[in-house]
């Protein structure tokens, strides 16, 4: 099977010869190549540029191995256009961040194709250059609840306290952000789609620091609004939760293709459980990374072996590439991945 026609059917539940394998943040900071590409610019000014976020983007096929491709871009991309001014340093940081209800009813829902037309250039662009060698080319999205904590903290933090006091004390604010981001993601989405990307993952970075109550009430209606927005079209929905071992039945039951899990989860439990419904990607804790090639070669074997009872399986990490990550580490995650159809 050629790369794309693999992906594309593990995300479906079809046949494969081998798992496809692909890693989140595969183009990062961990590859040299990446920084020399990045130098003298800011984050922004890189995701803007569509020759420097082709090149990256491009960068781990052949430096690594991975089998497939990610658009380079952040999960804020798109939020800019609805009028939120922000800076990265190095994550999001929220100029004005949303505590009033007329912040929520000033947020425009604009059409991205507009607000950010070079991502469906790269996009374009991307799906070029991949077709002579089938390799499949994946989209993103920001999951609403996270850019909604994100929008309401004002920054990344490590417990979220004021969005979660928001949850209790201004659910109908917390609502109105969620339904607009919502709109946002989805037109943004079939954009993509429309552009060239042939799998999308939705990642739902920040969802895993609530109760299954409160995921059930914030967190799981944007998911199945988005997969049913999308289940007609011809790209597979990938839903990424961190730290959510606590709630795999419910995201299991999104509507999403694949489900991607975090190192957290028992994957032979998932498999058992919840492969019959939806294909499982995952889940190697991205630290492990670091390990001797032959004990990647064995962890690699026990993954894909714990998800056989699962109708599909991609390997992956169970978080993205981390800056300390070896180069070594992951071209012996994708070589294990080969080996498996030796």
């Amino acid at each position: 099977m050629n790369p794309r026609d693999r992906f594309l059917a593990a995300c479906r539940g079809e046949p494969v010869d081998r798992p496809p394998v692909w890693l989140m943040r595969q183009a990062g900071r961990y590859l040299p190549e990446y920084r020399a590409v990045r130098a003298g610019v800011s984050f922004l000014e890189m995701c803007a540029d569509v020759e420097r976020a082709v090149t990256v983007s491009l960068q781990p096929i052949d430096l690594v191995g991975s089998a497939a491709v990610i658009l380079f871009q952040d999960i804020f991309t798109p939020i800019p256009g609805m009028g939120v001014e922000l800076d990265f340093a190095p994550g999001p940081v929220i100029a004005r961040p949303i505590r009033e209800d007329a912040q929520v009813a000033a947020l425009a829902v604009p059409d991205p194709r507009r607000s950010v037309p070079y991502v469906f250039e790269i996009l374009g662009r991307l799906r070029e250059a991949l077709a002579p060698r089938q390799i499949p080319l994946l989209g993103f999205a920001g999951a609403p609840f996270t850019l909604a904590a994100y929008l309401i903290q004002g920054s990344g933090s490590k417990d979220f306290s004021t969005l979660k006091r928001f949850l209790q004390t201004r659910p109908e604010l917390v609502d109105a952000l969620l339904a607009k981001l919502t709109d946002l993601t989805i037109d943004y989405l079939k954009a993509q789609i429309e552009a060239g990307a042939e799998a999308v993952q939705l990642f739902d970075t920040w969802a895993g620091l609530l109760d299954r109550e409160a995921y059930r009430r914030f967190a799981e209606p944007a998911h199945h609004r988005i997969a049913e927005a999308l289940a007609s079209g011809p790209a597979p929905l990938i839903l990424y939760v961190n730290n959510g071992a606590h709630i795999v039945d419910l995201a299991a039951d999104s509507g999403a293709a694949v489900l991607s899990l975090d190192w957290r989860v028992d994957l032979r439990r998932a498999a058992e459980e919840y492969g019959g419904r939806v294909s499982l990607q995952g889940n190697l804790d991205p630290c492990w990374l670091h390990a001797p090639r032959e004990r990647i070669f064995a962890m690699v074997r026990a993954m894909a072996e714990a998800a056989k009872p699962a109708r599909g399986f991609i390997l992956n990490l169970g978080h993205g590439c981390l800056p300390d990550t070896p180069v070594e580490g992951v071209r012996a995650f994708t070589d294990a991945a080969r080996a498996l159809g030796a």
